[in-house]
């Protein structure tokens, strides 16, 4: 599968979270997903559908920034649970063009703190991240 093909994949998974059988067609049968923060891990298609499944919220997801190259793949989004939103990034390791391992970490947003307004910018969240690199180069 190439890069282009990767990437219409992982923009149709993630314009799609929510809709069970199109969400799920990017994951190998073997697919390992892990939740650092949460020292967890799901092993296998099935899990990671049935734990989805009895998510207690619907969420949505906006994509921020996707980059990778071959089997790597890094995805940085807000995800929104009952109107929380919370900084995502994923990371998606392809095996024969299905995803073999993703692993998801979250980060609430958080108010900046004022001892360093003089060297920051503040970000505007509605607005398109700054790319620095071509977003198909790693």
């Amino acid at each position: 599968m190439d890069e282009q093909a990767i990437r219409t994949a992982l923009e149709w998974h993630w314009a799609h979270l929510g809709d069970r059988d199109v969400e799920y067609e990017i994951y190998h049968d073997d697919v390992v997903l892990e939740f650092p923060q949460g020292g967890e891990r799901l092993v296998g298609r099935a899990n990671v559908r049935a734990m989805r499944d009895a998510y207690p919220a619907e969420p949505t997801f906006t994509i921020k920034r996707i980059r990778g190259g071959g089997e790597l793949w890094v995805i940085e989004g807000v995800i929104t649970y009952d109107g929380k939103p919370m900084n995502t990034v994923t990371i998606m390791e392809f095996r024969d063009g299905k995803v073999a391992h993703e692993t998801i970490y979250f980060g609430d947003p958080w108010e900046p703190p004022a001892w360093r307004a003089q060297w920051v910018e503040l970000i505007d969240q509605a607005a398109p991240p700054i790319e620095t690199v071509p977003a198909d180069t790693p």
